[in-house]
């Protein structure tokens, strides 16, 4: 009976692990494209039920996961150096790929949740695990294609060169714009503002996120 549960087990991980090579670059895709279009999946399917709930693509906190992973991957691909003169602390991150994607998933998980409690904020909602969730996954879809590239332009920019340096700079720079206008948008929908005041929250938003960024990179930095 056990052996039965273990294989059973087996063939579940197996079937979900395969169903993720289709999943993610068309949920990717979607995400690129449509953003707004993805959140508002995002949003429906959390009304679902637990048992059928994104059923035809990834669900959002997943997918940021796998992306973190598979920069992660790139990342050990390409070599990337250690930061010079890297601290005790984070030789300690940077040193175990299990450690890096924690770090990873803690940065990129900050952005979505410091948009949300702005949104929920502005909204005059109570801010309770029920009332984050859905626009959270929501926001877990924008940090996952944004995660990726700002990892691949980073990447660039430390391998050195003009050419790759120019590279990686167009790439977070095209990220960085995209995520803005996105949640332009997406602020002006949901709060029901005009395109000026939502560009003023958005950026509020996540120039706070960034300060948190900084300051959980900044003992990395120091100890």
């Amino acid at each position: 009976m056990d052996l039965l549960k273990i294989l059973r087990s087996f063939e579940e991980l197996l079937f979900e692990a395969m169903t993720w090579l289709y999943f993610y670059p068309r949920t990717m895709l979607r995400i690129v494209t449509r953003p707004l279009t993805a959140m508002a999946y995002s949003d429906r399917e959390e009304g679902q039920p637990e048992d059928q709930r994104y059923d035809d693509a990834l669900n959002p906190p997943v997918l940021l996961i796998i992306t973190l992973v598979i920069a992660n991957l790139i990342g050990w691909a390409t070599h990337s150096p250690q930061p010079v003169g890297a601290t005790p602390l984070a030789k300690t991150i940077f040193g175990s790929q299990q450690n890096l994607l924690m770090f990873r998933c803690l940065l990129f998980g900050l952005t979505p949740l410091v948009v949300t409690l702005t949104l929920l904020r502005k909204q005059g909602v109570a801010v309770s695990r029920r009332t984050l969730r859905r626009p959270f996954y929501a926001q877990c879809y924008l940090a996952a294609p944004t995660s990726l590239a700002l990892s691949l332009g980073l990447s660039a920019v430390q391998r050195g060169g003009p050419a790759w340096t120019t590279a990686g700079l167009a790439v977070i720079l095209a990220a960085t714009a995209w995520l803005v206008l996105t949640e332009v948008r997406w602020l002006s929908r949901r709060l029901e503002i005009s395109r000026r005041a939502a560009t003023v929250t958005a950026l509020g938003a996540l120039a706070r996120a960034a300060c948190y960024m900084l300051l959980i990179l900044v003992p990395a930095a120091l100890l």
